[in-house]
């Protein structure tokens, strides 16, 4: 049989990740990489042996791959992934969708008209412990959710958004902390207890104004469509990375992810999830669960239908995040939204 052809498009920081496993995948090959920024593409090209480009038009011409990994900066997610498959390319772009709601509605409408698949990566979804939280959940057998809460204590110097300025921008981030990292903990928390309804929250830059114009602190409250409220505070102001911390209490029992997942029933039961770990190696800090939404992705290029993580699943945390801004930066919305 013959292998698949992928291709990596942005050589940065995540683009390891994605190199990393599609190496561990049968019936796959690397076919080509693509970076705008020569001294990244030829660090690529040395390293994996296979054709480089600088645009990825040229790349799909050249090499006709079955796949595109995107991971590019968040201002060029859409418009690649849209021309991707609207060549009949399947894609797994990196959250998030895009950095802006109409590239992001844009986004979901092209995915509808193509009969290629893209997956976004919200690859914390396949976490043992949010796989394990979900099941129970959707079981009923721990009642209704009662209240959820959520907590991404992290920590981000200036040289993080130095060493690659779009990240502290509108224009080349579409936002800053809610948008790079307190965004999978979003899309955990609408995912698990419900969609977001409504909500009232606020983001600000509390600590790295002098370097980014982005905010760097945000929280808000939110309306599940069941009813249910659940509460979000998120900082890169933390002295270290914290574990991210997600409780949702229910009729029956309480569920805290912190690393594992702890499960205390009511009748004094509890059981714990331990989460898959991975040892060493620069691909530690992202855990597992990339590898994992990858593999999942091709095993399913040969089923009918759309990907379970599509635009239109993606663009729920987008548009909680981009409605924190609106209430935060009223006298900006043409920038923020």
């Amino acid at each position: 049989m013959t292998a698949l052809k992928a291709a990596v498009i942005g050589c940065g920081d995540v683009s390891a990740v994605h190199l990393e496993a599609i190496t561990k995948l049968d019936g796959v090959r690397l076919a080509a990489v693509c970076d705008t920024d020569p001294g990244r593409l030829a660090a690529a090209v040395a390293a994996h042996g296979v054709p480089g480009f600088s645009d990825h038009a040229s790349l799909i011409e050249a090499v006709g791959p079955d796949v595109v990994h995107i991971t590019t900066p968040h201002n060029t997610h859409a418009a690649i992934a849209a021309d991707c498959l609207g060549r009949g390319v399947n894609v797994i772009v990196e959250k998030p969708l895009a950095h802006t709601l109409e590239e992001g509605r844009r986004l979901v409408a092209a995915a509808k008209a193509s009969d290629a698949k893209i997956a976004v990566c919200f690859q914390n979804r396949y976490n043992a412990t949010a796989q394990a939280m979900h099941a129970l959940l959707s079981s009923g057998e721990l009642g209704a959710v009662v209240g959820a809460s959520a907590t991404v204590m992290w920590h981000r110097d200036a040289d993080y958004y130095r060493s690659r300025p779009w990240r502290g921008t509108w224009a080349g981030g579409g936002g800053g902390l809610m948008m790079n990292q307190a965004i999978h903990t979003v899309d955990l928390l609408q995912w698990l207890v419900g969609d977001v309804v409504s909500l009232s929250g606020h983001a600000a830059t509390r600590f790295l104004g002098d370097t980014i114009e982005v905010e760097d602190t945000a929280e808000f409250v939110a309306e599940h469509a069941n009813g249910v409220r659940s509460a979000f505070y998120a900082t890169l102001a933390n002295a270290v990375n914290a574990p991210v911390t997600l409780d949702i209490v229910t009729e029956k029992a309480t569920l805290s992810l912190r690393g594992d997942l702890t499960v205390s029933h009511a009748d004094g039961r509890v059981d714990v999830v331990p989460e898959r770990v991975v040892e060493s190696g620069g691909r530690a800090y992202w855990g597992v669960s990339h590898e994992l939404l990858i593999a999942d992705f091709y095993s399913r290029l040969g089923e009918a239908g759309h990907f379970w993580i599509d635009p239109e699943e993606a663009e729920k945390s987008l548009r909680i995040v981009k409605e924190i801004y609106r209430q935060s930066y009223p006298d900006a919305l043409d920038e923020v939204s």
